[in-house]
């Protein structure tokens, strides 16, 4: 597919939804026109067509918050577009992650389990310390107890899959990773930049990490 098979609206603009690539979210829906699509897809960031001012808007070029692009994708029509990016910073001119944030409704018996928003709980546990809280508790003893906590974990693991047993390893996995987001939590370290990380890894030329694998054997 390109350009030519898109149908843009009499003004010659197609709406674009810009989603976070990693944690799913739906970050902003801007427009674009021909032009500022063909400037996203060379640079590689998203670039929009402002209605408000009728001019070019690369997003972050005053503010700073630059929105990477991984994939443009259309609908099934041609008339819309989704944008997965990876943000350096907030998406919205108002300085929150989301643009979407004024909520109409939710049915809270249906819950979205997600690490960001675990660990975005733990760090709240941190700022605020709530009594009776078992994260706060660990917190409040500080880096050693949640460390001597993570090791702890980490042996649990060993011993439940050494069992064979699969359930009880799932509980142990999910206690060890409880006590890591704790402990990253507690030293300010976010998981995009452990993701950040995981993905440096995974790109590297498989040719160059096998070299590498072997050098650390030998």
């Amino acid at each position: 597919m390109n350009l030519d098979d898109l149908t843009f609206d009499a003004a010659g603009l197609i709406p674009a939804v810009v989603q976070d690539f990693f944690t799913r979210d739906v970050l902003t829906v801007a427009y674009m026109n021909r032009e500022s699509l063909a400037i996203t897809l060379a640079e590689g960031r998203t670039c929009f067509w402002s209605r408000s001012r009728q001019e070019l808007w690369r997003k972050g070029e005053t503010s700073g918050n630059v929105q990477y692009v991984v994939s443009v994708r259309a609908d099934c029509d041609g008339d819309a577009l989704v944008v997965e990016v990876v943000k350096d910073g907030p998406a919205c001119h108002l300085g929150t992650d989301s643009c979407f944030t004024k909520q109409l409704f939710k049915d809270e018996s249906v819950q979205r389990f997600t690490l960001d928003a675990l660990y975005a709980l733990l760090c709240e546990r941190n700022e605020r310390r709530p009594e009776g809280s078992y994260t706060t508790y660990l917190f409040a003893e500080g880096t050693e107890k949640i460390l001597k906590k993570v090791g702890e974990e980490a042996t649990e693991v060993i011993i439940a899959a050494m069992k064979g047993d699969e359930g009880e390893t799932v509980y142990e996995i999910a206690d060890l990773c409880y006590h890591v987001l704790v402990l990253m939590a507690a030293s300010g370290i976010g998981l995009d930049e452990v993701r950040a990380e995981l993905a440096d890894r995974h790109v590297v030329d498989r040719k160059e990490k096998q070299v590498a694998m072997r050098s650390e054997l030998v």
